[in-house]
């Protein structure tokens, strides 16, 4: 028997230790030990149970004592529509994770996306119009007038999530991007390549600025000097879409790498060094940033750095209920680490 086939089953009626150990083939000790982090367990079946414990929704009594106390909120979630095109879609996955989120604290999300004209001008959202919600997660980079408004305006507690704005100093989580594009830089390095370009308008958003920051810090740190070809855009500035056409404009003296700021300019630069007769990696080695990208845009294993989406969402959802239970709640800047993925775009020279 699958030990999955009976979610559905179990997920009808609270889900006990048992439950757990039944589906695992353990004994309840063990699932407690692995949920307690006690020692006794392998990593191995510690993962699997606490995967399968999360899939099935258990909540340890402690923890259904403090649900039970807390209020159902309404969470709004605001996105510019430019985030959830066709190809882009790390930030729909990131509002999945966050709805999951809410969900297993008893809280309801409403989504809204929003034009980047909408934004630009500086209306407010219909969640808040409408006063449809309790708080309001902020995903993906908005202008910095525009969250002023919403702060001065909105009524509500705000979180921003993969993106952090000084204009009002709200609370944030955010990804390493700094960190993460600096450990990708210096592992170029560590394969060779010395002639290594940035891909990325910088000043678009904050994330893209901060991997700019991480990969100049490396490069300063090998002594390598950046020209100005060496800093490449990949969207514009006013739209934020991203145009093959109009950018990706390589430098005259060709860099045997290319840092890029996500994995999805990642694959459009690959797609364009390949029109122009260059093998990836053979020829030329390129990482991205986020390890998502949407399934067929991309032949070849882009070696990244993986966001911890799971994580982050958890993190934006405990902040924003602690908001609306306690207005003087604040928490400041969080960030989140991922980690280097190793694949097939970089090659040593």
């Amino acid at each position: 028997m699958n030990e999955y086939e009976n979610i559905e089953e179990i997920m009808a009626k609270a889900v006990k230790l048992a439950d757990i150990a039944e589906q695992v083939g353990v004994s309840t000790v063990t699932v407690s030990k692995a949920l307690s982090g006690q020692k006794g367990v392998s990593e191995e079946m510690r993962e699997k149970i606490k995967n399968l414990a999360e899939e099935l929704g258990y909540r340890s009594p402690s923890e259904t004592k403090r649900q039970s106390a807390e209020k159902q909120y309404n969470i709004g979630v605001l996105i510019q529509e430019v985030y959830l095109d066709k190809y882009d879609s790390f930030y729909w996955k990131m509002y999945q994770e966050v709805n999951k989120r809410a969900v297993s604290r008893g809280c309801f999300t409403l989504l809204e996306s929003i034009s980047r004209e909408s934004v630009l001008e500086n209306q407010m959202p219909l969640l808040l119009q409408e006063k449809k919600v309790d708080g309001l997660i902020i995903l993906g980079d908005m202008t910095k007038p525009y969250i002023e408004q919403i702060e001065k305006e909105g009524g509500v507690p705000v979180v921003c999530l993969d993106f952090y704005n000084d204009a009002v100093g709200l609370d944030t989580v955010i990804s390493n991007s700094f960190y993460g594009t600096y450990a990708l830089t210096n592992y170029l390095f560590s394969m060779g390549h010395k002639k290594i370009a940035y891909v990325g308008t910088v000043g678009m958003t904050n994330s893209i600025t901060d991997r700019y920051l991480g990969y100049l810090k490396s490069m300063m740190e090998h002594g390598m000097d950046v020209p100005k070809d060496y800093v490449m855009d990949d969207r514009d500035t006013k739209t934020g879409r991203m145009d093959l056409e109009k950018y990706y404009k390589f430098p005259k003296d060709m860099p045997t790498a290319f840092v890029c700021n996500c994995d999805l300019a990642a694959s459009y630069l690959i797609r364009k060094l390949e029109n122009e007769g260059y093998r990836i990696p053979e020829d030329v080695s390129v990482v991205g940033f986020d390890n998502f990208l949407y399934p067929g845009l991309c032949d070849i294993g882009i070696t990244t750095y993986e966001v911890d989406i799971s994580e982050m969402a958890r993190r934006a959802i405990h902040k924003i209920v602690r908001k609306i239970a306690n207005e003087n709640y604040t928490a400041g800047v969080f960030i989140v680490d991922g980690h280097v993925v190793f694949k097939d775009s970089v090659a040593r020279i």
